[in-house]
């Protein structure tokens, strides 16, 4: 009788692990970003996407787990562009803190 050989492939699973600790990472930042910088600061997290992006385009083709972080990174940068003007919101509401040095719409 032959031993059965099979391989585990654990890209998956890590890139799941990676993706929700990006995701996890992304929400205290963009309440502390609106906090401190308030909307404005939007376009910080557009060129982390941008820069996101370019590096999960150029990386090498045999590399496709970083590829894959990048893009994640990417969209999670973009994603928050929209959850800072939603988080101005959430202040507004009373649902978050506000900043006292910043004045804000009665």
């Amino acid at each position: 009788m032959g031993y059965v050989h099979f391989h585990i492939n654990i890209d998956g699973l890590l890139i799941g692990i990676i993706t929700f600790l990006i995701i996890g990472l992304f929400h205290p930042i963009v309440v502390k970003a609106e906090y401190y910088l308030g909307t404005k600061c939007w376009w910080i997290f557009l060129l982390l996407g941008i820069a996101g992006t370019a590096a999960s385009l150029f990386i090498e083709s045999d590399s496709v787990f970083f590829s894959a972080i990048c893009g994640v990174f990417a969209f999670s940068s973009f994603w928050s562009i929209k959850e800072v003007f939603e988080q101005k919101e959430r202040v507004l509401k009373g649902w978050f803190p506000k900043n006292p040095k910043r004045k804000y719409p009665e």
